[in-house]
């Protein structure tokens, strides 16, 4: 699974860095993108049968939108609002991608 768009296949891809978003606090989540020979999404939470594929589809819609390749995210859900969700992966994805500019 690639996270980018084939539409995207002229621009370059991106290198990132560690980074992460969110708290373990109750109705937050800690979202971590990290650099990995494979793409993928990890989902951790007490409701994990119940939003697992929600959590993994709005995941991927977000990193569609980035030319990075080879990152992987982990979700640790404490009961976060979709909101709050998508608020947590895309400034992590951002950290990462501002981290690795530097």
């Amino acid at each position: 699974m690639k996270f980018h768009h084939k539409i995207r296949t002229e621009v370059s891809l991106l290198t990132i860095v560690a980074a992460s978003a969110g708290t373990l606090e109750s109705s937050d989540c800690l979202v971590t993108v990290v650099p990995a020979e494979v793409d993928g999404i990890r989902y951790e939470g007490a409701n994990r049968a119940i939003f697992l594929n929600r959590t993994e589809k709005i995941a991927r819609e977000i990193m569609e939108r980035y030319p990075i390749e080879n990152a992987s995210i982990r979700i640790q859900d404490q009961g976060a609002l979709e909101v709050t969700l998508r608020a947590r992966i895309e400034t992590a994805v951002e950290r990462a991608l501002e981290g690795a500019r530097q």
